[in-house]
């Protein structure tokens, strides 16, 4: 798959992709599923979504976005932790328990699911589904 996806659904998104990546992205889409079951699997721009929330700034601008997002991207794939504590993002938090990734405000870059602990990102997700009945979005 070149760009950005266009599949309906998380199925159809998975069927674009190409081993290796399509065998990580079913990992960890089970992984995310197993650990936060109340956050519903949806397409949001082109990436697999789960958990959607209605944001609204101050300045009056609002949307729809969703809590983890996960894209298979042209060199490495991103999972996207869109929750904060209040002070720092969760992405951040983990970055000394996943070294070969790269960290940035909310979002784990990796090449390939071995350079990840999958354990360490089921404690990530399950802290998200715990702050997401917290958030103020």
């Amino acid at each position: 798959m070149k760009g950005r996806s266009t599949a309906k659904n998380h199925k159809e998104y998975l069927s674009e992709l190409e081993e290796p990546r399509k065998s990580a992205l079913k990992t960890l889409d089970k992984l995310i599923r197993g650990a936060a079951p109340s956050f519903k699997p949806y397409m949001q721009s082109g990436m697999m979504g789960y958990g959607e929330y209605h944001y609204k700034y101050a300045s009056g601008r609002e949307g729809d976005w969703f809590r983890i997002g996960m894209a298979s991207q042209k060199n490495y794939i991103s999972l996207y932790f869109c929750i904060c504590d209040g002070e720092t993002y969760l992405a951040e938090k983990f970055k000394k328990e996943l070294p070969k990734a790269s960290i940035g405000k909310s979002c784990v870059r990796f090449k390939k699911i071995e350079d990840v602990d999958l354990k360490v990102i089921e404690k990530m997700v399950k802290r998200a589904v715990k702050l997401s009945k917290t958030a103020k979005n």
